[in-house]
């Protein structure tokens, strides 16, 4: 016997037809578009993998800046050592520059030329004694000219009025 009011599982398998056609038509726009729960999860693993692979990147980076800094750092201790030894070695030698410099002033030997200053000093008063001499010489020679020019020009003066007579 049935009667005309529904059962109570009918009604609900009603409802579940109506919902379900409503959730089926509001579902059909929905499936070609990609859930964002899924898109979200793949980009976010995207991102740490991209993070992931920067990261590697940078400590590998900063590995090979600090080896190259710890090489700089010991060229740098190696280049300060080598200039201690120079100047050192520049101290020495100026040493010997001043050593030998006081050598050459108590030997009296002239540092720029080479030469012996007491032999230039002797060659020089050498020079100077013989154009003494020279000049002595001639001074000599132009008295006993001018000496002998007198002696003739007063023996021409004598003869001069003789001369004139004849």
């Amino acid at each position: 016997m049935s009667s005309k009011i529904p059962r109570a599982t009918e009604v609900k398998a009603a409802q579940k037809t109506d919902v379900n056609l409503k959730n089926s038509k509001e579902n059909v726009p929905r499936k070609t578009v990609a859930p964002k729960a899924q898109k979200t999860i793949s980009t976010r693993y995207g991102q740490h993998v991209e993070l992931k692979e920067q990261n590697l990147n940078l400590v590998a980076t900063n590995e090979e800046l600090q080896k190259n800094l710890s090489e700089k750092q010991q060229r740098v201790a190696e280049l300060e050592l080598q200039l201690d030894e120079l100047q050192k070695e520049k101290g020495e030698f100026q040493k010997n520059l001043h050593d030998c410099h006081t050598l050459l002033v108590s030997a009296k030997i002239d540092p720029v030329l080479g030469e012996m200053v007491r032999d230039a000093a002797r060659q020089k008063e050498d020079e100077r004694e013989e154009v003494m001499s020279v000049s002595s010489d001639l001074l000599k020679t132009l008295k006993a000219f001018g000496d002998k020019t007198s002696q003739l020009r007063s023996q021409l003066e004598a003869r001069q009025p003789l001369l004139s007579l004849l």
